[in-house]
């Protein structure tokens, strides 16, 4: 019997984030990125390529005005739009609730796949396990992973768990494979959205008889120059946002059911690359336009603009937010989550439409009254290097803090407020955001319990995000620098 080979183009995205809109590179007149460039992209490979599946990582909303506004439902019709293969779910498909993401997932024309994500009363799978896409007589085996690391927002919905470990995730793929994956399938690919790392650690897990031969992942934005290759296991992912999409040409053996040749390349979207797609530039346009119309509104001016590059480190931004909050807090600590920045710069001039984009999320505020050795050891966890690798859950603190950590020592060296050394034995104030009171121990390593031991808690704004955009429209001409809140030595 003849040896049959097929040559598959595996376009893969992932943490897309509502990156709806095309920018101009600095420097070089081109745009780059946007969904209507995307779209011609995929249009062109397409049309050029014979068997041709795009698959998106999670994290297709969140993160533009656009989304925030219509609440995932304008980011699924315009991916309904682009009309992906398979998609997996990330931690922020679940932003706006659980019955919210069940109504996104109707909307939707396209499968969302997750294995491991349950209701735990009934120990029943919310979303469809797997897809198996046949493609050219081969059959194309996809699962959906996440892992609870990355889904702090379980949480808040008590009636949904998933698997604690990368080890839990792992026998999950092999309970699919075992139980679906039969002499007929001839590639198998994990769709994961649980970082880099974690996909590095999961790739060893995986038993060379289940058959996996490639980890599709999201969540860290790594940029890679090439695949990881663990275990036989090839593994990639595309960044953040629709500036570039990873690119896999391979061939399959239909008698091995492997992977016997592969080229990959992450390809930057730009009118280099593509033309737009300009049927979804002016469906995207509609949304704008109403949105811009809504929120062109100047709420307040910069002395000069206020970065956010990296969420693991202090930004100018950070600190303004972090102290908007604080003078309404009346508190000796805030703790501001980094990863609700979601944009990377603000001002001078901030509309309404700028604060929202750049800060989507709302959330409660309370206060915590806790001791001194607590309050250290708090930031001894959240200053940790493993905290910061692109996975962990970082933060902006405000004026007056300063810690000072010890990369060498592994542990906090000092922690001041307002230039007074903290005492261990005296109690301090500290205001938190309810998605991080939720999952207090793994972001702050305290319980619930000893938060509220020697006070209850105090909610002090049901509204983050209101006492940000009030506080902007009251303080014109604020500026930032880097003053050495977080310090790593």
């Amino acid at each position: 019997m003849e040896n049959v080979r097929r040559k598959f183009t595996i376009l893969h995205s992932n943490d897309m984030h509502g990156d709806f809109l095309a920018e101009v590179k600095e420097g070089s007149g081109h745009l780059i990125g946007g969904l209507a460039l995307l779209s011609g992209y995929l249009n062109q490979v397409r049309a050029e390529e014979e068997n041709v599946i795009f698959a998106i990582a999670g994290d297709m909303v969140q993160g533009s005005l656009i989304d925030s506004e219509y609440k995932g439902v304008s980011t699924i019709e315009i991916m309904n739009y682009l009309s992906p293969d398979v998609v997996t779910l990330g931690n922020h498909e679940l932003d706006y609730g659980l019955p919210h993401l069940l109504f996104l997932e109707k909307v939707a024309n396209f499968p969302i796949v997750n294995a491991n994500l349950y209701i735990k009363q009934y120990g029943k799978r919310l979303m469809t396990p797997y897809l198996i896409i046949n493609m050219d007589g081969f059959d194309i085996l996809f699962i959906g992973i996440i892992t609870e690391k990355v889904m702090d927002s379980l949480a808040l919905d008590q009636l949904i768990g998933t698997f604690v470990s990368i080890e839990a995730a792992a026998a999950e793929v092999g309970k699919i494979c075992n139980a679906y994956k039969d002499d007929d399938i001839d590639l198998t690919i994990a769709l994961t959205h649980i970082g880099f790392e974690s996909d590095l650690e999961l790739a060893k897990l995986l038993k060379p008889e289940w058959g996996v031969d490639m980890i599709l992942g999201g969540h860290s934005h790594t940029v890679l120059e090439q695949p990881a290759v663990v275990n036989d296991i090839l593994i990639a992912q595309a960044g953040v946002g629709t500036d570039q999409i990873g690119r896999f040409d391979i061939v399959v053996d239909d008698d091995t059911n492997s992977i016997v040749e592969w080229k990959w390349q992450l390809v930057p979207i730009t009118t280099k690359t593509a033309q737009a797609d300009l049927e979804l530039e002016t469906f995207i346009n509609q949304y704008r336009d109403k949105v811009n119309h809504k929120y062109n509104g100047i709420i307040t001016r910069f002395s000069r603009k206020l970065t956010h590059p990296k969420r693991e480190v202090e930004t100018t931004l950070g600190n303004l937010i972090a102290d908007a909050m604080i003078d309404h807090a009346n508190t000796d600590v805030l703790l501001l989550g980094s990863g609700g920045i979601r944009g990377t710069a603000l001002g001078p001039v901030v509309t309404l439409g700028d604060l929202k984009a750049c800060y989507p999320y709302d959330d409660s505020l309370t206060r915590f009254t806790i001791t001194g050795k607590q309050l250290k050891a708090i930031f001894n966890h959240i200053m940790r290097s493993e905290n910061r690798n692109g996975e962990g859950e970082c933060f902006q603190v405000n004026h007056g803090v300063k810690a000072v950590y010890s990369e060498t020592e592994a542990q906090l060296l000092s922690l001041s407020i307002d230039n007074k050394p903290v005492d261990l034995d005296q109690t301090y104030t500290i205001t938190l955001q309810n998605y991080h009171i939720a999952n207090s121990l793994a972001n702050l390593n305290i319980s619930n319990e000893d938060l509220n031991a020697i006070k209850s808690g105090k909610i002090v704004s049901t509204s983050g995000y209101q006492v940000i955009e009030e506080w902007l429209r009251d303080h014109p001409n604020e500026k930032r620098e880097i003053e050495g809140r977080l310090v790593y030595v």
